[in-house]
């Protein structure tokens, strides 16, 4: 019987090209490290994995990001999931809700085979990156896909037997009109994924849009279109089946991401593989994101494993609250005050009241949550939280 639920993050930080918007630990050209950094997973895996599955059972949730763990060759992608399966029992029923397990794939990345082993060794969820479905918008923010590969791409995990499938789109996009837009919600709702992330482009330093931006060679869609493509997207989703469960995620009803939804709600993980993060008894760990490094570290059999500097006791609140509010269903004051052994209100009693005051918050059984303007200017409400 698991005595704790948790999650596992694994992590491949492998790309083909790398996006331009993109800021994330993951690195294109990289190819002649994949089959050892594969024998290093497995290493990290027994060593880690074991020992928390010997402390609190199988994970309730796995998940492959990255990068593109979709680039992985067939062999050492197989390799990997027949270690998860020694270590996990993934295809295993046990005692315990079904294991939910995703890898992310992009389109032009995956083929019949791939997506059959995948489903062959337990991953029931995948999750797309498709961003756009307009060709010149692709090329644009850096993706090696086009329009009619991510339709392709679906019908692949179809005829492969996924029944769980998550797509990325992103808006605000370099020159992205409202009416490109609405023909991306369209053809993203049209191959009916069950689950939809949606986010807005934000320029973070050191990618390649950051440093257009810089040189003013980045035309990007004015404050009042990107509003109203938020306002589109808001509306079009649920009004196609799709409710938002938090600011940036929308599924189909018992669809939501069961794994995103454990990081929004304080439950440990581990994080294996380079530039992996963990949160383990309320600490957290960051590995190091040097490829050759955590190689070697591995072979060694030394961690790559460091502690953050332990969250003082506000900031520890802040996140908290953060992460709850970024929820539908938002953040518990009963959960606040088992947390940290005081009341919401006797910590946040003047923000609530004033953001109470600006609709951007209200009540609900328990639960303080941002209203539909909340959630729009969530940043301001997260802003209004901050006790340091």
């Amino acid at each position: 019987m698991r005595k704790q639920q948790w999650g596992l993050y694994i992590h491949i930080p492998f790309c083909r090209q790398k996006c331009f918007y993109c800021d994330f630990p993951s690195f294109a050209g990289r190819e002649r490290y994949e089959a050892d950094y594969t024998d290093a997973l497995c290493r990290e895996l027994l060593d880690q994995g074991v020992l928390y599955r010997e402390k609190w059972g199988r994970p309730a949730t796995i998940y492959m990001g990255g990068g593109t763990p979709s680039v992985l060759p067939v062999k050492l992608m197989e390799r990997l999931l027949q270690m998860l399966c020694r270590i996990f029992a993934l295809t295993e029923n046990e005692d315990s809700p079904e294991l939910e397990f995703t890898v992310e794939c992009n389109p032009g990345t995956v083929d019949a085979e791939k997506l059959a082993l995948l489903h062959t060794y337990g991953v029931n969820r995948l999750s797309f990156g498709v961003q756009t479905f307009d060709d010149g918008l692709l090329q644009a923010i850096g993706r090696i896909h086009t329009g009619r590969q991510a339709a392709e791409t679906m019908q692949l995990a179809r005829k492969a037997g996924f029944q769980n499938v998550s797509m990325d789109l992103m808006y605000g996009l370099p020159q992205e009109t409202l009416a490109m837009l609405q023909h991306d919600l369209e053809a993203m709702v049209a191959l009916k994924p069950e689950h939809i992330s949606i986010y807005g482009l934000q320029l973070e330093a050191g990618t390649a849009f950051a440093k257009m931006q810089e040189l003013g060679k980045l035309m990007l869609p004015d404050e009042e279109t990107v509003e109203q493509m938020y306002d589109l997207m808001t509306s079009f989703l649920p009004a196609h089946g799709y409710a938002r469960y938090e600011i940036s995620n929308f599924a189909q009803p018992g669809y939501e991401s069961r794994h995103n939804l454990s990081y929004w709600q304080d439950v440990p993980y581990l994080g294996v593989g380079a530039a992996a993060h963990s949160y383990l008894a309320g600490r957290r760990y960051a590995n190091g994101t040097d490829i050759p490094s955590y190689i070697e570290a591995m072979r060694a059999g030394k961690s790559v494993r460091v502690e953050e500097e332990p969250a003082d006791r506000a900031i520890a609140m802040e996140e908290f609250a953060f992460l709850a509010l970024r929820t539908v269903r938002g953040l518990s004051r009963e959960a606040f005050s088992k947390r940290f052994g005081v009341s919401l209100e006797s910590v946040y009693s003047k923000t609530i009241e004033k953001m109470k005051q600006q609709d951007l918050l209200e009540e609900q059984d328990g639960f303080l949550r941002l209203t539909s303007l909340g959630m729009k200017y969530g940043n301001v409400v997260f802003e209004a939280f901050l006790l340091t």
